[in-house]
Parts: C-alpha cells; structure tokens; sequence
C-alpha cells in the first residue's frame, strides 16, 4: 500500500464515518484537532481585533472634520488675540488642534521655522495614530506562516505514527496527524486574512488623516500671509 492509497484512504474513512461527521459540524473541535497552533492563532487574532478596536475608534476621533475650528482661529489671529487661540486649541485637544497650537506659539517667527514646527507636530500626531498597526500587519503575515507549521509538524505526525504501525496500519490513528495539518492550515489563511484586511482598513484612514492634516497646515500659514 503505497502512500498515496493510504492518504485517500484516511480522508474516505474520515469523512464518511459517523465520528468525524459529527466533528465535522463542531467547529470547536475542529480547532482543538490543530493542536498548541491554534491557540497560537487565537491569541493572535484577539490581540488583531483589540488593535484594531482601539485604533479604529482613537482614528475616527481624530479625523473629525471642524470647520468652524479654523474659522475660529483665523478670527482671533486677525484681532491679535493669540490666547483665545490658544485655549480654543487646548479644549479641542485633537491632532489639528495641537497642531495649530504649535504654529500659533511659534508666531513673530521666520515662517520657515513654523513651517518646521507644524510638521514636526503632525508627524508626531500620525506617529501615535500608528501605534500599534504595524502589529497587525506582522500578524497577518505571521499567521498563515504558523498555519504552514502546522500543516508540517502534522504531516510529521502522521510518518512517525505510520513508522510505528508497521505494516499494521491503523487509519484512525494517521487520521489525527492529517487533522492538525489540514486544520491549522485552514487557521493560519483566516487569521491571516482577516488581520491583513482590518490592517489596510486603519492605514488607509491614516493616510486621510495624513492628508488632514497637510490641509489644515496650509490653511494655518495661509492665514499668517494674509496681509494685515
């Protein structure tokens, strides 16, 4: 019996006995088929899913469109009331904000250097919105990489176990080597996936903060050209 019978032998005899139809429907020990693996993999999308949470929520605070903030701003630099400016951009306490504020405290300087310090707070700014992303994109690369652990560790298994048997070859147990191969593969590519999707989702809603703030900068010095 060569190894190519014995494998399709072993998935026949999976599929079409009542246990493993029954396990089949049970998507819980489906995953405890896989082995520590799995519970790698689990650990890692819970800790994908919390960043992305927090992130998600922490960026959509801080790319809330404040038309009226500008305006405001404008305003008081106009009438030379610097720190009415100032408060207005502390009790915002948001990315543009202290962005603004910065640019404000550098007034009466070379516009180049308050060029420089705008950009350096809003560098800062995207610096903190990122944290934490990056550990998402390493999961989803990571991810289907431990699925592919798994796939040989569970093929490895499945050799020794058919080293051992001998001649006597006992399907059930090659079965459970099969198992945590094909299982943590499966594991791996969802986790993986998923990961990779909620990563591209927050760097893209980066970049429109990115591009926000640009906006709000050019917006900010324009105001400082503006003939008195």
């Amino acid at each position: 019996m060569n190894l190519l019978s014995i494998l399709i032998q072993v998935t026949n005899t999976t599929i079409n006995s009542p246990e493993a139809e029954e396990m089949r429907l049970s998507r819980w020990e489906l995953a405890k088929e896989g082995g520590w693996i799995m519970l790698v993999l689990a650990i890692l999308s819970v800790i994908a899913i919390y960043i992305f949470v927090e992130r998600f929520i922490t960026i959509n605070r801080a790319s809330k469109k404040d038309d009226e903030f500008m305006n405001s701003i404008r305003n008081y630099m106009i009438e030379g009331r610097l720190d009415d400016a100032r408060q207005l951009c502390k009790q915002k306490g948001n990315p543009i904000s202290r962005m603004i504020e910065k640019g404000i405290s550098r007034i009466g300087k070379p516009l180049n250097d308050i060029q420089t310090a705008i950009e350096n707070v809003g560098n800062l700014e995207v610096s903190k919105l990122e944290k934490g992303v990056a550990l998402i994109g390493m999961i989803s690369g990571a991810a289907p990489m431990l699925g592919f652990l798994g796939t040989v560790t569970g093929m490895i298994r499945a050799f020794y176990d058919m080293s051992m048997a001998g001649n006597n070859i006992d399907i059930e147990l090659l079965s459970a080597g099969i198992y945590e191969a094909m299982v943590t593969t499966v594991g791996g590519l969802i986790v993986g996936i998923i990961a990779f999707i909620l990563y591209n989702i927050l760097v893209s809603k980066i970049d429109n903060i990115v591009n926000l703030l640009e906006s709000k900068s050019i917006e900010f010095m324009d105001v400082l050209n503006e003939p008195v």
